[in-house]
């Protein structure tokens, strides 16, 4: 277990390396920079600038400085933001799309697990066609679509939720229900999927034969097993979520990190891209070894760090 998860971690460090060392030339290497578009700025002025963001310094220095501060925690200072840190751009958006993302999940979570267990159990049925459909419409349908709707019928049409902005329960109904809207169709038909293939299986069939209830092959032999996928699904996807969404964000006004990404690439705002995608990295490996230590809990079978016994 403890060298598995140090295997582990050395790799998230070998990832995220890579991840910042592309990111960071690829940034450099479009045409401009974030003080390009700058209007009528005297040469004078821009040297100076770029003398204070050590823009001017050969690239291998200005990775090597960057590497270094990244060491000690310091993502650098934005160049849009005067007088803001990337480290308090993060710090103050993050909290909000984290409490919207967690809204997200625990709804997506919550909806869509019954909803493809209920639609295995009743395979072919009313249900099952019911709940395929929606859960189609919920894939296919993007989250601004939903978003919008959603603001006509609940904020304009029927005054019961408010349409925009960030404060208290009432604004985030809306939005966490916009955003979680496709992750609940995705754990739905990947519940009913899985759930299918378990139900399938020789040792559910087994377990019916000698007359054991319903209710104890579901939940305690299926269930564990069918989530697996479900699981795998909801870490990456969770990393996303958590991270903000710019378009659901971006409709409901809410100042969250999503945001703040979106208009740092608009920016060319080198340090807040590097910043959140570090940031976003990060969270999407540690979501992962999460999941990967969580297997063991659904499937006993499943060793880490080995193969999976028969």
């Amino acid at each position: 277990m403890l060298s598995y998860t140090l295997k582990r971690i050395l790799n998230a460090v070998v990832v995220l390396w890579f991840v910042i060392t592309i990111t960071f030339f690829l940034m450099h290497a479009i045409p401009g920079g974030p003080f390009t578009g700058e209007k009528n700025l005297p040469p004078a002025v821009m040297k100076n600038i770029e003398e204070r963001y050590k823009l001017n310094d050969p690239l291998w220095k200005q990775y090597t400085d960057y590497m270094v501060n990244l060491g000690h925690l310091d993502l650098g200072p934005s160049f849009k933001y005067q007088g803001r840190s990337v480290n308090n751009i993060i710090a103050e958006g993050f909290p909000v799309s984290f409490q919207l993302g967690m809204n997200s999940i625990v709804l997506a979570v919550v909806l869509g697990i019954p909803a493809g267990v209920i639609s295995a159990l009743k395979r072919n049925k009313w249900q099952d066609r019911t709940i395929m459909f929606l859960t189609t419409l919920g894939v296919a349908v993007p989250s601004f679509v939903l978003a919008a709707a959603l603001i006509h019928v609940f904020a304009i049409k029927l005054s019961l939720l408010p349409a925009a902005m960030w404060s208290g329960w009432k604004f985030q109904i809306l939005p966490s229900v916009a955003l979680a809207g496709m992750p609940t169709s995705y754990i739905a038909r990947l519940t009913r999927s899985s759930m299918l293939d378990v139900l399938g299986q020789d040792y559910i069939k087994t377990a019916k034969a000698k007359g054991v209830a319903q209710y104890v092959i579901m939940y305690r032999h299926a269930l564990k097993n069918g989530l697996i996928p479900v699981v795998t699904y909801i870490g990456p996807m969770a990393a996303g979520i958590l991270t903000g969404s710019f378009v659901i964000e971006t409709l409901f006004a809410i100042p969250g990190l999503g945001r703040h990404f979106v208009t740092s690439i608009y920016n060319r705002d080198y340090t807040v891209i590097l910043g959140v995608t570090i940031f976003y990295s990060f969270l999407v490996v540690a979501l992962n070894m999460l999941v990967d230590l969580i297997y063991p809990l659904l499937d006993p079978r499943i060793k880490l760090g080995g193969k999976q016994e028969g």
